[in-house]
């Protein structure tokens, strides 16, 4: 019970871990829609879309986004690189796509951005591919 109460970590790393490949899988999940052509072609022709250049092309580009992004969270693979296109993508839905009301309509993409930070600033922590890729040096957290 004192653990609880305590201002120390509980389950840091697996914690983080567990959330890195859930949000990984999440995010995965919603650009497979890059997969189905009349979606995407429904997303351009949104008005805000359809003021970008090539809509078509940004739309795949966004839902790719997705699809990668999601995929290289959940294998902890350019973990960095990956949250930070993540966060992009999801600040731009949030605030170009859905006019940016965060606290209430649009809290969806909001918290993808938000936990793309997390990721962004945390790295994979372990159990990912870049731990392999580039020799993990000793961590200070």
């Amino acid at each position: 019970m004192n653990t609880l109460f305590s201002a120390a970590p509980l389950w840091k790393n697996n914690g983080l871990v567990l959330l890195r490949i859930v949000t990984g899988l999440l995010m995965a999940y919603h650009g497979l829609e890059v997969f189905k052509p009349e979606l995407i072609k429904g997303y351009a022709e949104w008005e805000v879309i359809k003021k970008l250049p090539y809509p078509l092309l940004m739309a795949y580009l966004g839902k790719g986004l997705e699809l990668v992004t999601g995929i290289c969270l959940a294998l902890g693979l350019f973990t960095r690189i990956a949250a930070l296109f993540m966060f992009i993508d999801m600040i731009f839905i949030c605030f170009k796509v859905g006019g940016g009301k965060f606290w209430y309509e649009d809290q969806h993409p909001f918290i993808f951005a938000l936990l793309a930070l997390v990721f962004f600033f945390t790295g994979p922590v372990k159990f990912g591919f870049d731990n392999l890729l580039f020799k993990k040096r000793k961590t200070y957290y």
